[in-house]
């Protein structure tokens, strides 16, 4: 006679085998009929469902609309952020500035990598102390020691031109997607990289690196396939590139406009903010052990960086950790003062005139992967990093959303507009970038989100750092669907997620 409970072991068993039966059962397309991930039925393979991971120091900045422009009196009258209505997508952006610290961890990087063979790329990745220097001023102890000493660890990077801010986002987003290959075990951790056979994301895409594979594989359902295959873009593991932001989200997320809906939920904006935090003030509004303080890192006035000494305002004559001050309402800090930041735009006094109102951006240049003669994508012999080329005019003859490759000029200072930017007798040209947000060196003014300033991005200077953003894929609002779900999208899912099975 069997057991009671030789029967619920039974029982269970069985319920295992049939949730094993039907987790087994191929996946239909709903247009076709046909298998997805089944080799005798050509092999399609489509990656389950998922929703994008949050990168390191990335916070979710939930899109939108908002008034992008000015929002104190424009007392330089140079009219160049005049207010105008845009929407910007969600995206990622860094909690904190880039510090000293994930900088020298770039340069250490770079120094493994390069220095034996190509010491000019770690040379030009370093960043300009020099940038403390003035005739008039005892500031050669920061020339030493500001970058590289301990104290100074999380104090936000300067003397990075934008061009250096650039490769550190480019080398960030290679360091973390490598990471997660091998945290996944799809790739096994290389600490021998040099020169070109290092990993980057775009060789490993073109399957031109050349790591050891990890012992987790993904299954290649291709019937004219190896068995398995290498991670692609498709099956959801890498992470987009980590960038600067556009102007446009710079701005947005400064202003953290979803801290003043009178109503959580409602499609109400109460009011324009001057600067990122609660209030109209630089100093802390409620009634409690904060009220008074000083909510960013500026210079009050004339020769006053920091107050008086046992009552000091903001505690930093220069810059300060990057994670002191008030958050916003997005949870970023120093999103005004501490330092400007350099945002990915060229800088035009009216770009928006004719800008597109989603998205909007200047500084467009549409590449293409260089391949040779078999149609294989070319590597840099000195960096290992996929070639890429101007996309030829050729290509874009019949094209209806863009005609030109270089759009840097598009409008403004192209011959299609009439305003000619001559670098002879204007500062402004293809180089000039903007950089936002106002520094320890700034009075008030500067430390609304709406102005803006530009450096070439071939210079730096003691008030410029930076910080990183990435696009978020998928829904806006950081869950699984995008779009209002109501009963009858969902019944209609289910109903057609059954068929498939």
């Amino acid at each position: 006679m069997i057991s009671h409970q030789f029967k619920v072991r039974l029982l269970g068993l069985a319920t295992i085998a049939f949730l094993l039966t039907g987790c087994s059962k191929k996946e239909k397309s709903a247009t076709t009929g046909w298998n997805y991930n089944d080799s005798k039925w050509g092999g399609y393979s489509v990656a389950k469902e998922k929703e994008q991971k949050t990168g390191p120091n990335l916070v979710l900045i939930e899109g939108g609309t908002f008034v992008m422009g000015i929002t104190e009196q424009d007392i330089t009258y140079e009219h160049n952020n005049i207010p105008r209505r845009v929407t910007v997508s969600s995206f990622y952006m860094d909690e904190t500035e880039v510090a000293n610290v994930h900088y020298r961890e770039y340069i250490y990087w770079t120094q493994k990598v390069f220095g034996e063979s190509n010491p000019e790329i770690v040379q030009k990745a370093l960043p300009d102390t020099l940038v403390w220097r003035s005739e008039l001023a005892y500031n050669e102890p920061y020339v030493i020691q500001y970058f590289r000493f301990p104290a100074y660890n999380f104090y936000p990077v300067v003397g990075v031109t934008w061009e250096q801010a650039r490769d550190f986002s480019q080398w960030r987003s290679d360091r973390v997607n490598e990471l997660l290959l091998i945290k996944n075990g799809y790739l096994q951790f290389s600490d021998d990289q040099q020169g070109a056979n290092n990993f980057n994301t775009g060789a490993y895409i073109a399957g031109l690196y050349q790591g050891a594979e990890g012992k987790k594989k993904i299954k290649d359902y291709n019937p004219s396939g190896d068995g398995t295959r290498p991670v692609s873009l498709s099956d959801g593991v890498l992470l987009p590139e980590y960038r600067l932001p556009t102007e446009a989200e710079w701005e947005y997320a400064a202003l953290a406009l979803q801290g003043t809906q009178p109503i959580p939920g409602e499609e109400v904006v109460g009011t324009r903010r001057i600067y990122p935090w609660n209030g109209q003030t630089v100093r802390y509004q409620k009634h409690n052990r904060n009220q008074g303080m000083i909510l960013a890192n500026f210079m009050r006035g004339r020769g006053d960086y920091m107050g008086v000494a046992g009552a000091l305002n903001d505690k930093a004559e220069i810059t300060s950790n990057i994670y002191s001050n008030m958050p916003n309402d997005f949870g970023l800090f120093n999103m005004a003062g501490n330092v400007s930041e350099w945002v990915e735009d060229v800088y035009r006094p009216l770009t928006y005139a004719d800008a597109s109102d989603l998205n909007t951006f200047r500084g467009n240049v549409f590449t293409k992967t260089e391949t040779d003669e078999s149609n294989t994508p070319e590597l840099d012999e000195t960096t290992g990093r996929v070639k890429m080329i101007l996309q030829p005019e050729s290509e874009l003859e019949n094209r209806r959303n863009y005609r030109v490759a270089d759009a840097v000029n598009y409008k403004d200072g192209d011959e299609r507009s009439g305003v000619v930017y001559d670098e002879a007798y204007t500062l402004i040209s293809d180089k000039a970038r903007v950089y936002k947000g106002g520094s320890w060196a700034d009075r008030a003014y500067w430390l609304s989100p709406g102005s803006r300033r530009y450096l070439n991005q071939d210079q730096s200077s003691s008030t410029i750092g930076f910080r990183c953003a990435m696009i978020r894929l998928g829904s806006a609002d950081g869950t699984k669907d995008g779009g209002n779900n109501f009963t009858e999208g969902k019944k209609a899912q289910i109903k057609n997620e059954k068929k498939r099975k």
